[in-house]
């Protein structure tokens, strides 16, 4: 007996350490939830340099209706190097965002949400939490050692006109016909006044335009007249029977029938008031719920494991986004429904997208992974990006060049990506047929053939931007209004270019260029020029003077001169750019620098003068390149920073820091 007793306590004993280890379970991530960042904290606080930092953030303080008295970021409680968490769900009515963080120091955190919450205003306390709104729609809520910040968007859901129109589309189609003969032969006796309606219909008008209150008070109490006088007199005065434009002269309308503005002023701001106090009350509940959800749990957040598929725990942030649901699940998504083809393009975004992102010493690094939720779908994307090399296209690459795009894929594999997004795109009654189109399709279309006439390799290369003196018309005007031409000049920036694709049917684009040349209404502006064929506008009024096309060696051009057709002098950076234009199924660079240079001309006043030769002496380079990794589309963006900054993160702050200088020093000028 006594043994059974201490197996029994034994046993209670477990169960009662077991409830207090599972009493309190982690808050999952919202269902709805289709973005979600990690701020990497232990990394990123590392890199910023709060002495320069501070002022700016400062800075921006004093631009907000409600200043902020506080002036040092770096103490605010929030302990900046720890994960910081960001989601964001919405639906028909509701769109929330809300950030998770760790309090070191309760006292100060709670110092800084006295600055900024509104005056007046009194922190709430609940059992396990305090929590204040800062803002209409902004609450954060915290305890010891945890802060939540949420922001919470509420609209009145109405009725939804795409259901609507999909429940009435069959009847709509089956009488279509009947209404369309009988509305020739049918017309509509005109109804005889009547006021009461009129009243309806001017109260109706009234509520609509009440959501523009401030712009709208004039045209109110216009109407609050003519309802005065249409409850007085059951018709519109003969000198104002066209309201819409009347002025409400004082001889149409007694004196004493006038409404004062400020009365209407008055009462319609009552209701707005009341209509914020209602919709206050409801995003406020919304963050209650989620605030007492979280800090019943034992503050861990559990995020779904497929979201996390393609998490670098290095980089100093990631994102996931679900693109299907941010498209298919909105007003897009409800509109497409109606469309007899709208489920193919809801199938082409019906994919998630991963970030990763790096602010490094010499560069910021983005790399995203995109991975369709349709396995097989994904399988034949990742198809048509395995192409073959074509060395000659990465010949035109040159160092001198503004930038360049190259794309090497498998043109065969993007009919079959087609194929793929349209299974399922028919139901019911239609989806015999869309199978039967499908195979047409097929037997129609002679796949090989296309894809010899451009199997799917192309680069285009910006060489240089130069500038040309352009003739357009303005008009002015006099002090009668009387219109008059006038032809003016303007530099504008004009692009020398090669754009090329592989070709294993020569024959076919000579012949589409022949054709060109010879045609009695397209020879007048094209013309063969020994082996190129050549395209002129006889005005020359364009940005560009003169195009050129040609086939040559299994290659398609069309450029800006004959001379960019031949290889160019490659230094040993342009050769390893070549290489990896050949190597990636898509890839390119550009060089902001040289870019802005050759876009001078465009920036005419000082402040752009300015701004332009900031931007110059700091923009880098970019470069980016995509294959397939693994199970998704993996790209990676690269920009490379050229200033003296810490890293590539203080870089964007010292870059704001500039431009603020130069406002500054365009609201005060110097006083010589």
């Amino acid at each position: 007996m006594k043994s059974i007793l201490l197996k029994t306590q034994t046993i209670a004993f477990v169960l009662f350490g077991f409830m207090l280890v599972f009493a309190q379970k982690s808050m999952k991530l919202p269902v709805d939830a289709v973005f979600y960042m990690e701020i990497n904290g232990k990394q990123l606080n590392q890199k910023i340099n709060w002495q320069k930092l501070n002022p700016l953030l400062h800075e921006l303080s004093k631009k907000s209706k409600e200043k902020s008295s506080w002036n040092d970021y770096s103490k605010t409680g929030i302990k900046y190097d720890a994960t910081q968490y960001h989601y964001a769900s919405f639906n028909d009515s509701i769109q929330t965002y809300t950030t998770h963080f760790i309090v070191d120091n309760k006292e100060k955190f709670q110092e800084f949400i006295n600055s900024t919450k509104k005056k007046g205003l009194e922190i709430s306390k609940k059992k396990n939490y305090s929590f204040v709104d800062i803002d209409d729609n902004i609450f954060v809520a915290w305890n010891n050692d945890r802060a939540v910040l949420s922001m919470v968007n509420y609209t009145k859901p109405y009725k939804d006109i795409w259901a609507d129109a999909a429940v009435d589309s069959v009847a709509t189609v089956a009488d279509s016909a009947a209404v369309v003969v009988d509305s020739a032969y049918v017309i509509e006796p005109e109804k005889p006044f009547n006021y009461k309606e009129e009243i309806i219909n001017l109260k109706d008008e009234i509520k609509y335009l009440k959501d523009n209150i401030k712009e709208n008070n004039k045209e109110i109490t216009r109407i609050q007249k003519d309802i005065k006088y249409l409850e007085k007199n059951h018709k519109y005065p003969k000198e104002n029977v066209d309201t819409q434009h009347s002025d409400g002269e004082a001889e149409v309308y007694p004196k004493e029938e006038e409404y004062a503005e400020a009365e209407v002023d008055t009462a319609y701001q009552k209701e707005l008031d009341s209509m914020n106090i209602e919709n206050f009350k409801i995003v406020k509940k919304i963050a209650e719920d989620r605030f007492d959800q979280y800090f019943s749990s034992n503050l861990e957040l559990e995020v779904p494991k497929a979201m996390l598929n393609f998490r670098d725990p290095n980089s100093d942030a990631f994102v996931y986004t679900d693109y299907g649901r941010m498209v298919n699940d909105g007003i897009y998504g409800k509109m497409m429904k109606q469309f007899q083809f709208g489920q193919f393009f809801r199938n082409a975004y019906d994919s998630n997208s991963y970030y990763n992102l790096y602010f490094d010493k010499d560069k910021v690094k983005l790399v995203n992974n995109y991975q369709h939720k349709n396995s097989e779908i994904q399988k034949t994307i990742s198809s048509v990006y395995k192409g073959r090399k074509n060395k000659k296209l990465a010949e035109l690459i040159n160092e001198k060049s503004i930038g360049y795009y190259v794309m090497n894929v498998n043109g065969a594999k993007s009919f079959d990506m087609m194929y793929s997004l349209l299974q399922d795109t028919g139901d019911g009654e239609y989806k015999k047929e869309m199978e039967l189109m499908m195979e047409t399709m097929k037997i129609v279309l002679d796949e090989e053939a296309i894809t010899k006439i451009a199997p799917g390799n192309g680069i285009f290369v910006l060489n240089e931007l130069k500038s040309k003196k352009v003739e357009y018309t303005d008009y002015e005007y006099d002090d009668d209004y009387n219109e008059k031409e006038v032809k003016k000049t303007k530099d504008v920036a004009v692009p020398n270019f090669t754009f090329a694709f592989a070709t294993e049917n020569e024959g076919y684009w000579n012949r589409v260029f022949n054709v060109m040349a010879t045609n009695k209404h397209w020879s007048k502006k094209f013309s063969k020029i020994g082996s190129f064929y050549s395209f002129k506008d006889e005005k020359g009024g364009g940005y560009m003077d003169q195009l050129y096309m040609t086939v040559k060696d299994g290659i398609v051009y069309l450029t800006s001169s004959t001379d960019n057709v031949n290889p160019q002098n490659q230094s040993d950076v342009s050769k390893q750019w070549a290489k990896d234009s050949s190597k990636y199924p898509l890839s390119g660079r550009l060089d902001m620098q040289k870019l802005l240079i050759g876009l001078e001309k465009e920036f005419k006043t000082p402040s752009e003068r300015k701004t332009l030769d900031l931007f110059r002496k700091n923009v880098g380079e970019v470069y980016f390149k995509t294959e397939v990794k693994g199970e998704s589309l993996e790209t990676e963006l690269d920009y490379n920073i050229k200033n003296s900054s810490e890293n590539s993160l203080m870089y964007f702050f010292d870059l704001f820091d500039e431009i603020f200088k130069i406002k500054d020093s365009e609201k005060n000028p110097q006083i010589l």
